[in-house]
């Protein structure tokens, strides 16, 4: 009756060769013909999964060199159409001229216990072995998974979204648009706050907020590099590049006005203004850093403190032909450029973009 179904087949009857499995599938189920013509009836019925089903179970539990080819020929048909659906359906997702935009697809951490079945997932959709997909995955912080152009991006974040697996995706001009002011100190804080600051062309001004305009609160460490002498392996003196210091950032969100409010330990003016700091003058700018810091937190103490940088950083640095599209708007003396500003202001910058995400999502 194999033969029948053989026949079937070619002739493309597929009716008849449904009527003969369904006899045979009672007779003998477990015989390996059975089993491969039945996926090549989910195939051409159009149910990929199930016929992928069985020709790996073909694969992996039959010696026989007569079913593994075709077998093998069946997988092989599935993974080009579906390759063939997933080119078609990127180029329709970048046929919008802001899909052509570069962008980021950003992983978000899982549970290890959420891992084991989104890396099954993640491998399917990325095209990755199991082992690598679980590896990629964060547990901890976020993760920069690929730059390109945004509709592509959006079509695999939508994929991994819809298979449970968070993550987001942003245009850089999204992030280049952000305003950004340095605060160099607050002036007024009684019942709305006033900031004296510059813009990012250096003009000197203010600008009065509201504490409840403020959606997140970004902090961060960004090296500070210096030129060292030492002794090397062989009693020679060498120079190099070493961290010598960090500089302490921290933004406050106002997307409202789509912008941030930077300010950092060596930027802000802690004898102008309000006396936040007692004994400023005394102090190191650590304490008075610190007690800024806990200022900022009683007024804003329900909003969100984002401080995740630099495990975030350190995945980036390399990607230097991204970063360089990603103005840092910080003004740190440097003797050499350095990818650790930009990283931070994309940090920062993605944060601002997803929670703006979120922000729409709520009203619709």
């Amino acid at each position: 009756m194999i033969e029948q179904v053989a026949i079937a087949f070619e002739r493309k009857d597929y009716q008849t060769a449904a009527k003969l499995l369904k006899q045979l599938l009672i007779e003998s189920p477990e015989n390996p013909w059975v089993q491969f013509y039945l996926g090549r009836l989910h195939e051409v019925s159009g149910k990929r999964q199930e016929a992928e089903k069985i020709y790996r179970r073909l694969l992996q539990g039959t010696s026989n060199a007569k079913i593994l080819k075709p077998a093998r020929q069946g997988l092989q048909r599935l993974q080009e159409i579906e390759q063939e659906e997933k080119q078609r359906a990127i180029a329709q997702a970048t046929a919008e001229p802001n899909n052509t935009e570069p962008g980021v697809l950003v992983l978000e951490p899982l549970s290890s216990e959420d891992k084991t079945v989104a890396a099954q997932k993640f491998a399917q959709i990325m095209q990755l072995d199991p082992y690598t997909a679980r590896l990629t995955l964060p547990s901890r912080g976020w993760r920069l998974y690929r730059t390109g152009q945004a509709g592509e991006l959006k079509f695999y974040g939508t994929q991994l979204q819809q298979a449970g697996i968070p993550c987001f995706w942003a245009r850089t001009t999204q992030i280049q648009e952000i305003q950004v002011f340095h605060i160099r100190y607050f002036s007024e804080s009684t019942f709305k706050a006033t900031v004296v600051c510059h813009n990012e062309a250096n003009q000197l001004g203010s600008l009065t907020f509201d504490w409840s305009e403020v959606t997140a609160r970004v902090v961060g460490l960004l090296p500070i590099f210096e030129e060292v002498v030492d002794i090397n392996s062989r009693r020679k003196l060498e120079r190099k590049i070493e961290t010598q210091d960090y500089a302490q950032f921290c933004d406050l969100h106002l997307p409202e006005r789509r912008c941030i409010l930077r300010l950092y330990d060596n930027g802000y003016e802690f004898q102008q203004g309000l006396k936040i700091a007692p004994q400023a003058s005394q102090n190191t700018i650590r304490i008075n850093w610190n007690s800024l810091q806990n200022w900022i937190e009683k007024q804003i103490p329900q909003v969100k403190v984002w401080s995740d940088f630099t495990p975030f950083a350190e995945t980036i640095l390399d990607q230097t032909e991204m970063l360089d599209k990603i103005p840092s708007h910080i003004h740190l003396f440097r003797r050499e450029k350095t990818n650790w500003d930009s990283a931070f202001h994309l940090y920062s910058g993605l944060i601002f973009v997803k929670d703006g995400l979120k922000s729409n999502k709520a009203r619709e």
